[in-house]
């Protein structure tokens, strides 16, 4: 069995991964609480001692507006460790999977981006994203890049979390509904990262050359919506399941980005094409709408 080190096993997406991956090897997971991740020397000291042939880096920085004040500290989580881990990988012949971000793109018309179109970033954590996905791609040849968009989970802090909190203590709520993406869970990224890694080790097993497997893939559900939408959703779901809130339907309120200015520039177009993800791999990605009843189906049975 290989030796898979995972990095954040804390975090959203981290947890999922953790969980799903278990089967395809001997998992060792390193948390902020083993090593601070903003020391690469440390931190690749740690990965290298364990001899992976497999590193799983869930670390981020995600606090998107605060790395506007902040951007050394955000391009060393999101730029510098990633190349680091690149760097060990293909010294140990090891895989590499990084998760990055629809900030990337430029945000801009209404067309779903596709993984080889011109980049163009709005804030300095989308620069520090682009710039961690340039480092993986320069750094080794056995990757899978995965960029994902408007993540979420039944725990952590997140979007779905934050509006059912907001909607039990208020009567009236505005959400933006000038950008558009594809809300997805966690759970979906870490089924879809096993899926694909099985696929990898098959090739291995059988002595194929898996590297042709390498590149950047887009991971969300199918289907696009607004923030505004999304939060629609969540509130509908939260009826269903008689989740008392005091905010009525009708006191959700569509706004515009310019009625909500934040430190760091949101792309308008989220929208992300699936097609090479699902070729490649063979997979059949789920509606948003389906995925986020069993997020929050997930979240209401455990009273997270």
């Amino acid at each position: 069995m290989p030796n898979i080190v995972l990095l954040a096993p804390n975090g959203q997406v981290g947890f999922e991964v953790a969980r799903a991956v278990a089967p395809l090897g001997n998992v060792s997971s390193l948390s902020r609480s083993d090593v601070d991740f903003s020391d690469i020397k440390a931190t690749i000291t740690k990965v290298e001692a364990l001899d992976p042939a497999l590193i799983i880096n869930c670390a981020a920085w995600t606090a998107v507006d605060k790395a506007e004040a902040e951007s050394v500290s955000c391009h060393l989580i999101n730029a510098a460790l990633p190349g680091a881990l690149a760097t060990l990988a293909k010294q140990k012949d090891a895989w590499l999977v990084h998760y990055s971000s629809d900030y990337v793109y430029p945000g801009h018309g209404t067309t779903p981006w596709q993984e080889d179109d011109v980049t163009g970033p709005l804030s300095v954590y989308g620069q520090s994203k682009l710039d961690g996905d340039i480092a993986v791609i320069e750094g080794t040849d056995k990757y899978l890049i995965f960029r994902t968009s408007w993540v979420y989970a039944a725990r952590g802090n997140n979007f779905m979390r934050t509006m059912l909190k907001l909607a039990q203590s208020r009567d009236t709520l505005s959400v933006v509904a000038d950008q558009i993406g594809s809300p997805t869970p966690a759970r979906l990224i870490a089924q879809v990262t096993t899926l694909a890694l099985q696929q990898v080790f098959t090739k291995e097993r059988q002595k194929e050359n898996a590297s042709i497997l390498s590149g950047i893939y887009h991971l969300t559900p199918k289907g696009y919506c607004s923030w505004c939408d999304f939060a629609a959703e969540i509130f509908s779901l939260a009826s269903t399941h008689g989740m008392p809130l005091a905010l009525k339907p009708e006191q959700l309120t569509a706004i515009t980005t310019a009625d909500y200015p934040t430190p760091a520039v949101r792309p308008a177009n989220s929208r992300l094409n699936l097609n090479k993800l699902e070729h490649t791999f063979q997979v059949q990605l789920p509606s948003w709408q389906q995925q986020l009843a069993l997020t929050f189906a997930e979240l209401a049975d455990k009273n997270i």
